[in-house]
C-alpha cells in the first residue's frame, strides 16, 4: 500500500488507505459530502475486523461463559479468556490483573466504591480505608470520570480533596507537588493523556512521589492506551483505567487493570453471581480476582470484540499508531495556527501531547463552528467535554475539539482549516 506523506514531512504515516477498513467511513453525508471523522476522542470507528469478531461470536459460539459444561460454553469461555489474555498482553499485564467493566468510568468507580467498602472488609483491606484528616489529589485537568468518582469518595469517609493546577500553555504545575503530595495523601488519580489539551502527565514521576509516602495511584488511560505504547507495570500505577470504544473495540466494554496484590485485598464493589465462592444463609466468601469484580453475565461479544481490536492495533504496531499521530498533530497545530483569530487550547507543540486539538475562534461561539464544519461533513466535538475546569480555568464557555486517530489523513486536517475559514466567513469575523 501507498503511503500519503509529504515530502516535507519525512515517513510516518499509516496507509491512507486504512480508511478501507471501517465500513463506517465509507458513507456520505450532507448532500453527499465525503465522511471527515474527527472525533475519535469521543469514540472510535470500527474496523471490519471487529465487527467481524462480534459476529461471529454470536453466530457460533454464543453462550454463558464459566458455568455450562456444554461445547457452546466451553467455546465461548475460551473466546472470553482468550480475549483477556490478548488484552493484557497489549498492555504488558498478565490476565489475572484484568478486570472487565463497561467503561473507564465504571473501571474508576469500582476502585472508588471498593475504597468505601474497605470500611466494612477485613484487616487485609486497611490500606483502602479513608478517613477524616486523609487526602486524595487529582489534577484540574481531569476528565469527569476522574473527579467526581472522588469528589464522592471524598463526602462518603471524610477525605480531604486537592489538586494539581494548570499552567498558562496546558501543562500541569508541578511546581506545589511536594506540598501537594504528603503524608496524609492516601490516593493519587490524574490523567495519562488530557481529552482536552492533549497534555501527556508525567504518571511516573507522580507515582514515585506519592508511593514515597505511601499513597495508591490511579490513571485514566482512556485516550493514552489507544494512541500510544503504554505499558502498565511501567507506567508504575497502581490501576489503570481505560475504555474499548475508543479504541477501535465495542462500545460497552472498559478495563480495569490493577496490581495483583491490590487486587486481592480489595473487597468487591457489585455483588451477586460469578464473583462468589461459597454461599450460605448468613455468609457469602468471593473468588479472587478478576471474576471478584466481574459479578454477574459479562458482556462477552464486546470483550470478544476488543480482543480483536487489540489485534488489529498491534499489527499496526502502537510505535506506528503514535508516529502516525504525531505528524497529524502536528500539521494540524501549524494549519489551525496560522489562521488569525484561532486560539489553540493546549500545548502549542507536539512534545508530550497527543492528538486531541481543542480551539476557539474569535467571534464564533464553539457550537456554531462545530455546526458549520458538520454542514461540510467534518464531524468534530463541541463543548466542555466532560472537564468543565478546564474551561474555567481558562475562561472560556467550550471548545471545538477535533481529535485525530489511526484512520485520519492530511487531507482531513486540511478539511478542518478549511472548514474553520469557511465558518469565519460564514459568520463575517474573517
Amino acid at each position: 500500500m501507498t503511503e500519503t506523506v509529504d515530502s516535507t514531512r519525512g515517513a510516518g504515516l499509516l496507509p491512507a488507505e486504512l480508511k478501507k477498513d471501517f465500513p463506517l467511513l465509507q458513507r456520505t453525508v450532507r448532500g453527499g459530502r465525503p465522511l471527515v471523522y474527527l472525533d475519535s476522542g469521543a469514540t472510535a470507528q470500527k474496523p471490519a475486523a471487529v465487527l467481524d469478531a462480534e459476529r461471529e461470536f454470536y453466530e457460533r459460539h454464543n453462550a454463558a461463559v464459566h458455568r455450562g459444561a456444554h461445547l457452546l460454553a466451553e467455546e465461548a469461555t475460551d473466546a472470553f479468556e482468550g480475549a483477556r489474555a490478548t488484552i493484557a498482553t497489549f498492555v504488558g499485564a498478565v490476565p489475572g490483573e484484568i478486570v472487565f467493566t463497561k467503561n473507564a468510568t465504571e473501571a474508576l468507580n469500582l476502585v472508588a466504591y471498593s475504597m468505601s467498602n474497605a470500611a466494612m472488609a477485613g484487616p487485609e483491606a486497611a490500606r483502602f480505608r479513608l478517613g477524616p484528616g486523609d487526602e486524595i489529589v487529582v489534577t484540574e485537568m481531569e476528565h469527569h470520570a476522574n473527579l467526581v468518582p472522588w469528589q464522592q469518595l471524598c463526602l462518603r469517609t471524610g477525605a480531604t480533596l486537592r489538586w494539581f493546577g494548570l499552567t498558562d500553555d496546558g501543562r500541569l504545575d508541578l511546581s506545589n507537588a511536594d506540598e501537594l503530595i504528603n503524608e496524609r495523601t492516601r490516593l493519587v488519580a490524574l490523567t495519562h493523556q488530557s481529552n482536552v489539551l492533549g497534555t501527556v502527565t508525567p504518571v511516573e514521576e507522580i507515582a514515585a512521589r506519592a508511593h514515597a509516602v505511601g499513597a495508591l495511584v490511579a490513571v485514566d488511560a482512556a485516550q493514552s492506551v489507544p494512541h500510544m505504547p503504554v505499558d502498565v507495570t511501567a507506567l508504575g500505577a497502581d490501576f489503570i483505567a481505560f475504555s474499548g470504544h475508543k479504541m477501535l473495540g465495542p462500545t460497552g466494554v472498559g478495563v480495569l487493570w490493577g496490581r495483583r496484590e491490590l487486587l486481592e485485598a480489595m473487597p468487591p464493589f457489585i455483588t451477586g453471581g460469578s464473583m462468589i465462592e461459597v454461599v450460605r444463609m448468613d455468609a457469602t466468601t468471593f473468588l479472587p480476582p478478576p471474576q471478584r469484580f466481574e459479578a454477574g453475565s459479562p458482556n462477552v461479544a464486546q470483550v470478544v470484540g476488543l480482543g480483536a481490536a487489540c489485534d488489529y492495533l498491534s499489527e499496526l504496531g502502537m510505535d506506528r499508531v503514535h508516529a502516525h499521530e504525531e505528524i497529524l498533530l502536528g500539521y494540524a497545530l501549524e494549519r489551525l495556527g496560522e489562521i488569525p483569530g484561532v486560539r489553540l487550547v493546549g500545548p502549542g507543540t507536539v512534545e508530550s501531547r497527543g492528538g486531541a486539538v481543542s480551539f476557539t475562534v474569535d467571534g464564533i461561539h464553539p457550537h456554531d463552528v462545530g455546526q458549520v464544519l458538520d454542514e461540510l461533513g467534518v464531524e468534530v466535538r463541541v463543548g466542555q467535554h466532560c472537564a468543565a475546569p478546564i474551561c474555567r480555568r481558562y475562561g472560556i464557555p467550550a471548545t471545538t475539539r477535533a481529535s485525530l486517530y489511526v484512520y485520519n489523513t492530511l487531507a482531513d486536517v486540511d478539511a478542518l482549516a478549511d472548514g474553520v475559514r469557511h465558518a469565519q466567513k460564514f459568520f463575517g469575523t474573517a
